[in-house]
């Protein structure tokens, strides 16, 4: 395996005019964001059937052409496990690459289960133990040692080998307009803006909270999300989760009485920060009762809603084994729990898991099918 490091403007252009001759090419990254909010690019890798490259982006304070290679339609980017990637390119280059093909999102619905790690779906198509000594490495460290630069091209490497066995199982299977909606959503820059005044739902301990105790906990948690982003720090920098769930259950009435809070022991807010949250509290409690946020509604389902769940399992179980897909893959029980409930807006009702198990769950659901035992089989019929 030939890794190409490049470090220079004219290097990077030579690679994109070698890669853009190509149908697909697959792409990685490392980044850092222990200490700020938005991730560090540290180096960016690309690979193809003939070539491997790993790209500098401290070194290159140009990379219009890297650019241009995303943006070409003509071009299939693949990744594994693409979000944060995504994320990434975002950021840099204020677009998102497209077309993109995701083999962590494809390997669920060839039968692998959800989430597979990269080093797990190698040794799946490959038997290739990937080496993981790496894994923890400064990647904003220079210069990068060989061992560095062999271990993060061959990630894109292996990835190019691994995408035509995958693509070739999703066309026997004729599975590759399945993920299509996926990989759109990949696609959508909304997906990747946080929006402040949602981000008090991230805080594990808001369902203990009530009334206007969850709006001082919105009101707080946006200041701290909008915060975060302007210092480019993460967000528990700032002031920590259990501080704001203090804060909405408390509502101190001045900054003295925010850092005399236990959870504020170690906490690195300033003065100016205090009276910030204060100006929160004080508006988020003027807030009419209706401006309030609104906790998911939750009941505990019956004896009867319990066992249709238990029956749209056997429904999801037998349809997963039609499709050899693990059923999880399609839906987990929460989403069947939120069926049974009248929620709609799942994902087990939209793409292709709609069409492969969630429309005949919900035909079933509303009385349009039955279930019954023919020669030892569960059964569904109109």
């Amino acid at each position: 395996m030939h890794i190409e490091y490049i470090d220079n403007f004219a290097a990077l252009e030579h690679a994109c005019q070698q890669l853009g001759q190509s149908l697909t090419v697959c792409v990685d990254t490392e980044f850092h964001r222990e200490t700020t909010y938005y991730p560090k690019l540290a180096l960016i890798q690309l690979a193809d059937a003939e070539h491997t490259y790993c790209v500098d982006p401290l070194a290159i304070q140009n990379l219009q052409p890297l650019a241009a290679l995303f943006a070409n339609d003509k071009i299939l980017k693949v990744f594994h496990a693409a979000w944060q990637d995504m994320e990434i390119f975002l950021q840099t280059f204020g677009t998102l690459p497209t077309p993109v093909f995701d083999t962590q999102i494809a390997a669920a619905l060839l039968g692998m289960g959800e989430q597979i790690g990269y080093a797990a779906l190698i040794q799946e198509y490959l038997g290739e133990d990937i080496d993981k000594s790496q894994t923890r490495t400064d990647w904003l460290q220079r210069p990068l040692s060989e061992k560095q630069i062999e271990y993060a091209g061959g990630d894109v490497h292996y990835l190019c080998k691994v995408y035509p066995m995958m693509a070739e199982q999703l066309r026997e299977l004729q599975r590759e307009e399945w993920l299509l909606d996926d990989f759109r959503a990949l696609c959508n820059p909304q997906n990747y803006t946080p929006h402040p005044p949602d981000m008090w739902r991230k805080i594990k301990a808001y369902q203990k909270l009530r009334g206007v105790e969850l709006a001082v906990l919105q009101a707080t948690t946006a200041w701290r999300e909008t915060t975060a982003q302007q210092r480019d720090k993460p967000r528990k920098r700032i002031i920590s989760d259990d501080a704001l769930v203090d804060i909405a259950r408390q509502k101190p009435a001045n900054a003295a009485q925010i850092f005399s809070l236990r959870s504020m022991q170690n906490a690195r807010l300033t003065q100016d920060d205090a009276n910030a949250l204060i100006t929160c509290i004080e508006q988020a409690k003027k807030l009419p009762q209706d401006a309030w946020p609104k906790l998911p509604k939750y009941r505990k389902l019956g004896v009867d809603e319990d066992a249709l769940v238990d029956a749209l399992t056997a429904l999801l179980k037998q349809q997963a084994a039609l499709h050899k897909i693990n059923p999880a893959s399609i839906a987990a029980r929460k989403q069947l729990e939120a069926l049974v409930s009248g929620e709609r807006d799942i994902p087990l009702l939209q793409g292709w898991r709609m069409h492969h198990g969630g429309q005949i769950l919900l035909d079933f659901l509303e009385g349009k099918t039955t279930l019954s035992v023919l020669n030892d089989k569960l059964t569904c019929s109109p």
